[in-house]
């Protein structure tokens, strides 16, 4: 009773703030929303392979820039548009990430999880280094008339492309669950997350279904490369504050909890924007999201301790 108390008393002052807000400033909603969909699509690839693999992938961000440089001049030398690039960049990203975890994570799975993230960190470091000598540090951007559509309501202008953002962050949350729910691989991902000696003594290729798993994270990553193109400019280092705000947001929701990073997503997005809404605060923005994971590991200490 008192759990659901407290979640009532949330949901009502949620609420409350989000109606203050709308009457405050509604450009902040809509932007706070924009932004959400894009660190939840990028983030939920993320909680896969920590829900999954058990790893901490701090390359992350990187892989997503990769694809995004892959994507840049493909549409360059053929014409295509990014949109339509989204699946060959997903397809070649997952190809790529398969690669490179049968070369190097798959050794350090039964490794302590200082050397994994020293591992991950290193291929993070490696891919940024590569990108920079072959492209330089130069900024790269496509121009793109749709991507500054907009709609008039009342007196203020809102912009509206990024809501792509949101409608993959939904489609890749619901297409999760459906998959690990649904399919005989899922299924056994779900079975070799949970319990790894006990999937591999009743048959699970354990080492495979890893592959798969962080394969298909990566494809996801690649697909939000190409779409990420689509309205952000790319250089050698614009994965990185996503490899940090994904697993910000990872830890806030919990291990495996795809709907908690929707929601963790969503309070880094508007809780961002509400501080750009003031000329004062707007250098802090960037900083939210080590406010939230630093007060989420207090909170969850506090309980813990409690109990």
């Amino acid at each position: 009773m008192a759990l659901k108390r407290r979640a009532t008393i949330l949901a009502a002052l949620s609420a409350a703030a989000t109606i203050l807000i709308l009457l405050w400033k509604p450009s902040v909603i809509n932007n706070g929303l924009q932004q959400a969909g894009l660190y939840a699509a990028i983030a939920i690839p993320m909680g896969l392979v920590l829900g999954i693999v058990h790893i901490v992938n701090l390359a992350h961000g990187e892989f997503m820039m990769v694809a995004a440089y892959a994507t840049y001049f493909a549409c360059r030398a053929t014409g295509m548009d990014p949109l339509l690039a989204v699946l060959p960049a997903a397809a070649v990203t997952a190809a790529f990430g398969w690669v490179v975890f049968q070369l190097t994570i798959k050794r350090a799975l039964k490794a302590p999880e200082l050397n994994q993230l020293i591992l991950t960190f290193g291929i993070a470091i490696a891919l940024t280094q590569a990108v920079n000598i072959l492209f330089t540090s130069q900024t790269f951007k496509l121009q793109l008339d749709y991507v500054s559509a907009s709609i008039d309501i009342g007196e203020d202008t809102f912009p509206v492309w990024s809501y792509v953002f949101v409608a993959f962050a939904i489609l890749y949350a619901v297409g999760l669950k459906l998959f690990l729910t649904r399919t005989t691989i899922g299924k056994a991902a779900l079975a070799v997350g949970q319990n790894p000696k006990g999937a591999a003594i009743v048959g699970i290729d354990v080492n495979r279904v890893y592959g798969l798993v962080f394969a298909l994270a990566l494809a996801l990553v690649g697909a939000m490369g190409a779409l990420f193109l689509t309205k952000q400019s790319i250089f050698p280092s614009v994965g990185s504050p996503y490899t940090m705000k994904s697993f910000c947001l990872v830890a806030v929701a919990g291990i495996g909890n795809i709907p908690g990073i929707l929601g963790a997503s969503l309070l880094l997005g508007i809780s961002e924007q509400v501080l750009r809404g003031f000329r004062d605060t707007r250098a802090w923005a960037d900083i939210v999201f080590f406010v939230l994971i630093i007060a989420v590991i207090l909170g969850r200490s506090i309980k813990w301790r409690k109990s």
